[in-house]
């Protein structure tokens, strides 16, 4: 299996805090936000490498990052992937950087995909062990309650096996309250669809995006987690973040 970690957008509602600085690489606690991620990636026995997907404005630091990194977790094959963008409006996309990563080393395997800014407190071994068990493509969600926090959520709905029924990015009018995060399990076979989703001229932005297409059209699964998973996007999040776990 292998990581891709998505760490290469511009984060402009976090600015100032990220003109110079991507997010991934902001602290918390003394470490670098991308450190926690990094420490669960490196629990899973089959991940033996990790792409960090980057743009060209923070490729340096991220591989700066990338040399002490490969030190705290030795296991784990670490390499940067610089995707030759340089502004928030000639950037690739989420989607697009997971092709970037693909394609430029050829990866034939498993895959999880990964937002470099997500900071979550429950062990994703517990979600490598739902995609083992049924050998499906598995995304991660959690039940939010009703409020208008959903909006900004793909929000899914599940059968009794957590097979997803329906899937939409940022619905005006939810259907449950299961709210989908940017942490995704894919099996080798359905790496060529992600082409084929990106060459039919489909959104390459959100990474949410992508299931939403994939699962009209194959057994996609859901696990819900226990704990948090908080996405970092506005400098008062970050904050909060700071205040909690720093």
């Amino acid at each position: 299996m292998k990581a891709i970690i998505l760490a290469a957008g511009y984060a402009v509602r976090l600015y100032p805090l990220t003109k110079d600085r991507p997010k991934a690489l902001l602290p918390i606690g003394g470490r670098a936000m991308l450190d926690f991620l990094m420490d669960e990636i490196a629990t899973v026995p089959e991940i033996d490498e990790a792409f960090v997907v980057a743009n060209s404005r923070f490729a340096g630091q991220f591989a700066d990052w990338a040399d002490g990194a490969r030190t705290r977790y030795p296991d784990l094959k670490i390499e940067v992937l610089d995707d030759g963008t340089d502004t928030n409006e000639n950037r690739l996309g989420a989607v697009g950087d997971v092709r970037f990563a693909l394609d430029r080393r050829n990866i034939d395997d498993d895959v999880l995909v990964a937002a470099s800014d997500n900071f979550f407190t429950f062990p994703l071994n517990d979600f490598v062990d739902e995609f083992r068990r049924h050998g499906r493509d598995t995304l991660l969600g959690s039940h939010l309650g009703w409020s208008d926090e959903l909006k900004r959520f793909g929000i899914a709905t599940l059968d009794e096996n957590g097979r997803v029924l329906t899937l939409t990015e940022k619905p005006e009018n939810p259907l449950s309250d299961i709210a989908i995060f940017a942490l995704y399990l894919y099996r080798r076979d359905t790496l060529p669809l992600i082409r084929q989703y990106l060459d039919e001229g489909n959104d390459p932005d959100a990474p949410g995006h992508f299931p939403e297409w994939l699962h009209r059209r194959r057994d996609v699964r859901a696990y819900l987690f226990r704990g948090e998973c908080i996405d970092i996007g506005t400098p008062a999040a970050y904050e909060e973040i700071r205040r909690r776990f720093g």
